[in-house]
């Protein structure tokens, strides 16, 4: 985490150490899958976020392999290249450039009905390392029509600021979850998901700042370090609906409702339709709707110094919304002679969205202070990758 001036844009890569915004939280899939052990499978992934000024790339590397009829092992190394002279940095610090990396081992269990997971995350960059563990359970019952899973993840991240020594912090993270899915007709599977996170000890960024009014400045206001509550709890409820039509495809709806102790609420509907076309081809189309009230103690702009004991500008902490366009290709094959491989397919998904922020100014546009014109930005999302299975 390179020195920043007020804060970093939602990008499309979650880091399991770091507070996740309610919109990514909101964009987590529900699970509707019967309980059985993965397929033995290999995944490289390419993916690029472009937008607002920040730009994310790098590579993907997933590996699952079972032993026997009851065991399933999978390793995952993820790297991000991250730049950034996005609008609330280069407004009080200059851009920044830095790399995290993200190793993953996780352990599935199968017995009779019951799938046991375990895995470990760690996630390192210049100022930022966490350590996640986790624990899921799913059961299927009823004649394999209903799957009810459970799970705990516990995280330990540890935080410091470049170029000061000094600056030393921790925070601790525990998520629960529930979730059901239930076939109710051969056609339609519907999946109801509810979720719980905790987070406890330095919860705002170090590097960023709130913007309060200051007569005595030339630019009319100033700035000083942001202040957060100590803890947050989150809840999300999540329900799916897929639907499978005569001809191979399929629709499928979702809808979201976020909210927090800091007084965020955020709401996300989504609609896809996916098409096979003759025997190799599948295409999707994906839209998706996001709305979110801002938090207690956010402001653009405080009326002076330590207005109250908790200050925030972090645009992902106010108002807006988004809007997300998004289309995928995925072409399957089956190669003979390849050795040990039985299939695979090639993937690529493109996802267009635009942000419109309430209450958050753009300040390199220049303007009467406090009155400055709303940010908005539009990002380009890509992601490809081939997987076989052996």
């Amino acid at each position: 985490m390179a020195p920043r001036g007020a804060g970093e844009v939602v990008v499309a890569v979650i880091r399991p150490g770091r507070l996740i915004p309610p919109l990514l939280l909101l964009l987590f899939s529900v699970g509707l899958h019967a309980t059985v052990l993965p397929e033995d499978r290999a995944d490289v992934m390419y993916h690029r976020y472009d937008g607002g000024g920040v730009e994310v790339d790098g590579p993907s590397i997933l590996v699952r392999k079972s032993i026997g009829q009851s065991v399933s092992l999978n390793a995952n190394y993820y790297v991000d290249s991250i730049s950034s002279a996005s609008v609330d940095v280069v407004s009080t610090a200059s851009g920044y450039t830095e790399e995290r990396t993200e190793t993953s081992l996780a352990m599935d269990y199968l017995h009779d009905k019951t799938l046991m997971s375990l895995s470990f995350t760690n996630s390192d960059e210049s100022d930022y390392q966490a350590e996640t563990g986790s624990f899921n359970i799913s059961h299927d019952m009823f004649g394999d029509l209903t799957t009810v899973s459970l799970g705990y993840a516990v995280g330990n991240d540890d935080i410091s600021r470049n170029g000061d020594d000094e600056f030393a912090a921790s925070v601790k993270r525990q998520h629960y979850r529930i979730g059901l899915s239930q076939v109710l007709t051969k056609e339609s599977i519907l999946g109801v998901n509810w979720e719980t996170i905790s987070d406890e000890g330095f919860l705002n960024n170090p590097y960023r700042s709130y913007r309060f009014l200051d007569p005595l400045s030339e630019k009319g206001f100033g700035y000083l370090p942001e202040r957060y509550p100590r803890t947050r709890t989150s809840n999300a409820l999540a329900l799916r609906l897929k639907y499978y039509l005569p001809y191979r495809a399929a629709l499928s709806g979702e809808y979201r409702y976020f909210n927090d102790t800091w007084g965020i609420s955020a709401n996300n509907l989504e609609f896809a339709y996916t098409h096979p076309l003759e025997k190799d081809w599948v295409f999707d189309l994906r839209y998706r709707y996001y709305t979110q009230e801002a938090a207690d103690f956010y402001s653009d702009l405080f009326s002076r110094q330590d207005q109250q004991n908790f200050l925030a500008r972090d645009k992902e902490l106010s108002s807006f919304e988004s809007h997300s366009f998004g289309v995928g290709v995925s072409y399957a094959f089956n190669p003979t002679g390849w050795g040990f491989i039985d299939r695979g397919s090639l993937n690529f998904k493109l996802d267009y969205i635009r942000f419109n922020y309430d209450d958050f100014r753009d300040l390199t546009r220049g303007g009467v202070v406090g009155q400055e014109p709303v940010y908005s930005f539009s990002a380009h999302v890509v992601k490809a990758y081939l997987s076989v299975w052996y």
